[in-house]
């Protein structure tokens, strides 16, 4: 069973203050032209997207640099929704599962604020000492059902710059992951393929084991 973990793309989406807002208009029509295209224009960062190294470190690796395998792998889901913060001592308790994987989620329940003025209220975050602790493991990406790693106010971006210099990826705008609440399962982040990308949108979606 495969499990979609994406918001769809469209316009008048959910972006982070500043960003452009995506465009997707009619290029070519089948009545008009005999075919049909979109024209898009969108940032590398739109909906749910994954960042690279590149996104905040200078001359850092692009997603176009790595094999696909750092995209699919083993991953596990941890339920934050009644956290404000997301400390060491609490992920400490799931040791043994984090060790076990190659992808950790965190579903603090924002996505039922997605496109919504709420969504940019203050979700669990991790503490940077939290942060710091899980570079610690083999971890492929850490991933998100809210718009940033770090706190809206923070334009520091900490756990940016404490995660992406490890190669650890950043997954943000994630979708449905309380159906992966207590499952074993596959995770495919799946990234354009765009040179030199400093991020890229994906198609995230989990085959349950």
């Amino acid at each position: 069973m495969y499990i979609n973990l994406t918001h769809v793309l469209k316009s008048d989406i959910t972006v982070y203050p500043g960003t452009i807002p995506p465009k997707f208009e009619p290029g070519n029509t089948i009545e008009k032209d005999g075919f049909a295209e979109l024209n898009i224009t969108m940032c590398t960062h739109t909906g749910t997207h994954i960042d690279a190294p590149a996104h905040i470190i200078e001359g850092a690796p692009t997603l176009d640099s790595y094999p696909m395998d750092k995209f699919i792998g083993k991953g596990f889901v941890i339920d934050c929704r009644n956290l404000h913060s997301i400390e060491r001592d609490f992920l400490q308790g799931w040791e043994q599962e984090i060790r076990r994987s190659d992808f950790l989620l965190f579903y603090s329940g924002w996505q039922d604020k997605w496109n919504t003025e709420s969504y940019f209220e203050p979700f669990p975050v991790l503490t940077q000492e939290a942060a710091e602790w899980l570079t610690g493991f083999h971890l492929k990406a850490l991933g998100f059902d809210v718009i940033s790693v770090d706190k809206m106010d923070d334009h520091h971006l900490p756990n940016h710059h404490i995660l992406l210099p490890k190669e650890i990826l950043i997954i943000e705008n994630m979708a449905n992951l309380h159906f992966l609440l207590d499952k074993a399962f596959e995770l495919y982040v799946i990234p354009l393929y765009i040179g030199k990308a400093d991020g890229s949108p994906v198609r995230a979606f989990a085959r349950l084991l």
